[in-house]
């Protein structure tokens, strides 16, 4: 339980830090504070899977943790490797939790060294890939490359690893490309989990 959220936490101030790096012009250290700042803005919530489904169209796992705990509705959930899903119905001391490998699930990505962005999708198949949909024509793309959250949701921070890109092909209609993931997460070996409870989130959904 403490691996995974270390896991989270390291991961989150590591891409904080690579992207102030990247784009640093003048005062570093001033640019470095305000990304340390932003990570403290997020907590999580450590909670354990008791129930899984992996090849249903609808697949669901529910957690041991809920309303009692802080957990609400519409919350990111994550493990120490990568996203999990979305907090879909909470009670007092439980919750259900809609993954990414569910065909109703929808969650904003973008391929981590171009900016490119696209969201995610399943097809009801392999519960170890995920689709990117909607990425342009013209993107520059490589096999191997990471896929992770890109923060434009009030439900994940940015730079949660979704997967690796396996393949890519064109979309059904022809006018943008698809690419297929090898998840990062292992939903058939997953245990312990972080709900990631974020200050703003009630703001920023007011807004939206």
């Amino acid at each position: 339980r403490e691996l995974t959220q270390r896991n989270f936490y390291l991961e989150r101030k590591v891409n904080q830090l690579s992207r102030l790096y990247r784009d640093a012009t003048g005062d570093t250290t001033a640019l470095e504070r305000v990304g340390l700042a932003l990570l403290e803005q997020y907590q999580n919530i450590p909670a354990r899977v008791v129930s899984n489904s992996l090849f249903r169209q609808d697949n669901m796992l529910t957690i041991d943790k809920g309303s009692a705990d802080g957990v609400k509705v519409d919350m990111g959930v994550v493990c120490g490797t990568g996203i999990v899903g979305v907090v879909y119905m909470v009670a007092d001391h439980y919750s259900v939790v809609m993954p990414v490998i569910n065909v109703r699930s929808r969650v904003s990505c973008t391929i981590r060294n171009s900016g490119y962005f696209g969201y995610l999708s399943w097809d009801a198949v392999d519960p170890t890939v995920v689709y990117v949909e909607d990425i342009p024509r013209h993107a520059s793309l490589k096999v191997g490359e990471r896929v992770e959250t890109n923060g434009f949701s009030a439900i994940f921070p940015p730079g949660v690893l979704i997967g690796k890109i396996a393949s890519v092909a064109d979309s059904r209609d022809g006018l943008s490309y698809r690419l297929k993931l090898n998840l990062a997460t292992d939903f058939g070996n997953l245990r312990d989990v972080c709900v990631v409870n974020d200050s703003s989130i009630v703001e920023r959904a007011m807004l939206q």
